[in-house]
C-alpha cells in the first residue's frame, strides 16, 4: 500500500508485546517506510571502526548509556544523508544510508573526535531543518527518544507524527514470556500457550531438553516491566500533550496489526 505523506513513527510497548512484530508487518504492508534504528547506528559505527565508533565501544559493551547529545548527532546525520532533512549541516560521522570513508584527516583527529563526542549538540531553533514531507522520506524510529527531555530535544531536529502506544494485559504477556521454552543448539522456540512441544520439556525434532532463559522468568519481566512503566510514563505523556499519541490495544498481535494499519491508512494514505 502506498503512502501520500511522509509518517515518522515511533511504537512503544511494553517487552514481550510484540513491538518487532508489528515494527515488521508495517515494513512489509507499506514499502515506503524504512526502519530507523539508533542502536543500528552505534554499532554500525563501531563495526567499521570509525573514530567515533572507537570512542563509544567501550561505552557500548560495558552496558552503558551513549551520551544524548551524540545519540541527536547520529541520528541528524543519518536523517540528513538520506536527503530527509536539508538546512543545517550534518556533523561528520558514519552513516547507514551513505557510508563514510573515513579519509577526511578531520575525522582521524582525536582533538577533533573528542570535541564531536563532548560538545552539546546544537539546533538553531530560528533556522531548523527543513524536513522532507515526501512519503518515500517516512521511517520508524527505534531506541530513541527513552525520555522526555530527548523527545523534546527530537522535536527540535524532526517532528513526529504518530506514536503509538501498543497495549497488551500484563497477565496475558507474563504467560507469553514465562511459557517460552527454548531448544538451544537449535535456537527452536516452543511455548506452553500456543505453540507447545508435542512431549513437554523435550524438543519435537531430536528430542532434546528445552532451556527456559533467565531473562524469562516471572521475577526478571516484571522487574523489566515495572522499568519500562517508570520510564515511558514520561515520554508518552508529552507525545500526548503534542497531540500525536495512539493506545491500541489487543490480546494478541494477530489482533493489533489490523487496528494499526488502519490507523496508518488514516492518517497517511488517505
Amino acid at each position: 500500500m502506498r503512502l501520500n505523506k511522509a509518517a515518522r513513527v515511533i511504537l512503544f510497548g511494553a517487552p514481550g508485546v510484540g513491538k518487532g512484530t508489528q515494527s515488521e508487518r508495517l515494513l512489509h504492508r507499506f514499502p515506503q517506510l524504512n526502519s530507523i534504528s539508533t542502536g543500528d547506528l552505534l554499532r554500525h559505527n563501531v563495526k567499521n571502526r570509525t573514530p567515533l565508533g572507537i570512542k563509544v565501544e567501550s561505552i557500548m559493551k560495558s552496558g552503558g548509556l551513549v551520551a544524548d547529545d551524540l545519540m541527536l548527532r547520529l541520528l541528524s546525520n543519518e536523517l540528513f544523508a538520506r536527503g530527509w532533512l536539508q538546512g543545517q549541516g550534518p556533523p561528520q560521522v558514519m552513516t547507514l544510508a551513505a557510508e563514510a570513508t573515513c579519509s577526511d584527516r578531520s575525522l582521524h583527529n582525536d582533538k577533533s573526535i573528542d570535541s564531536l563526542v563532548t560538545n552539546p549538540y546544537h539546533i538553531d531553533k530560528h533556522n531548523p531543518p527543513r524536513v522532507s514531507d515526501d512519503p518515500s522520506a517516512s521511517f520508524i524510529l527505534d531506541g530513541f527518544p527513552r525520555t522526555s527531555a530527548q523527545a523534546s530535544t527530537l522535536e527540535n531536529l524532526i517532528p513526529i507524527n504518530l506514536v503509538v502506544s501498543l497495549i497488551t494485559p500484563f497477565n496475558v504477556i507474563l504467560e507469553r514470556i514465562t511459557g517460552r521454552w527454548v531448544h538451544e543448539p537449535s535456537g527452536r522456540v516452543y511455548n506452553t500457550s500456543f505453540n507447545a512441544p508435542r512431549i513437554p520439556g523435550l524438543d519435537d525434532l531430536t528430542g532434546e531438553p528445552l532451556i527456559q532463559r533467565a531473562d524469562d522468568s516471572e521475577e526478571v519481566y516484571r522487574a523489566r516491566f515495572r522499568k519500562f512503566q517508570e520510564t515511558s510514563e514520561p515520554v508518552l505523556n508529552h507525545y500526548a500533550k503534542k497531540g500525536v499519541l495512539v493506545e491500541i490495544e489487543g490480546m494478541s498481535s494477530d489482533e493489533i496489526s489490523p487496528k494499526l494499519y488502519q490507523e496508518f491508512e488514516q492518517r497517511f494514505v488517505h
